[in-house]
């Protein structure tokens, strides 16, 4: 989980990109692959997109309550006035520019009300969240292709013990471990998605 001290430090490191300074360019009809992942990038973007797509409308004082309660691990009405307005400050002078600025969110600055716009649905997808030990899913698929890879060319060779079951009985078992592993990886994805539970999914 993010630090508040990280949080801090989002407005003095994330400069502006090219494409944001230019702002009178015609607006893209959907959003590109560096455009997508620049947006998820950040963890207050990604936060405020998870709590819009629950809510789907918010007001920028509740969003940022929720947003503090998280990054602290407490509960919005624990939040502190302080770490509200950090939060509340960034929001309001970049992520939510930003994000409005692509066309995922409608910011309404006098009145202090965000909701998601047009491009929020590009934005629908899961994140792989990696940490501690965990490997991403794509190295575990290659490991698992060379580990029955293997197995069948032992199998092939005649090697032993792998000759005491018949062929067929291996590749049953080479085509169960894909079929199972891609059955926990659809469930990891879906509950991994942005707005699905009460926390954002890297919450834990």
């Amino acid at each position: 989980m993010s630090t508040a001290a990280e949080a801090d430090a989002d407005l003095a490191t994330e400069e502006p990109s090219a494409d944001d300074a230019d702002s009178g360019s015609d607006e893209e009809p959907a959003l590109s692959t560096d455009e997508t992942f620049e947006l998820l990038s950040n963890h207050r973007r990604r936060y405020t997109l998870h709590h819009l797509y629950d809510v789907e409308d918010a007001d920028i004082g509740d969003l940022s309550r929720q947003i503090a309660a998280w990054e602290n691990d407490t509960t919005p009405a624990e939040v502190t006035s302080a770490e509200r307005k950090r939060v509340y400050t960034s929001l309001q002078q970049f992520h939510l520019p930003k994000l409005d600025e692509k066309g995922v969110v409608e910011y309404d600055e006098r009145a202090g009300e965000v909701e998601l716009a047009g491009l929020a649905d590009d934005l629908d997808v899961y994140l792989e969240i990696v940490e501690g030990q965990d490997i991403p899913w794509s190295q575990y698929y290659l490991a698992l292709a060379a580990v029955n890879a293997g197995l069948l060319a032992a199998v092939a060779a005649g090697a032993w013990p792998f000759v005491l079951l018949p062929g067929f009985a291996w590749g049953v078992f080479a085509v169960t471990t894909f079929t199972i592993s891609a059955a926990v990886h659809t469930y990891y994805n879906r509950s991994m998605r942005l707005g699905r539970g009460d926390r954002p999914p890297e919450y834990e």
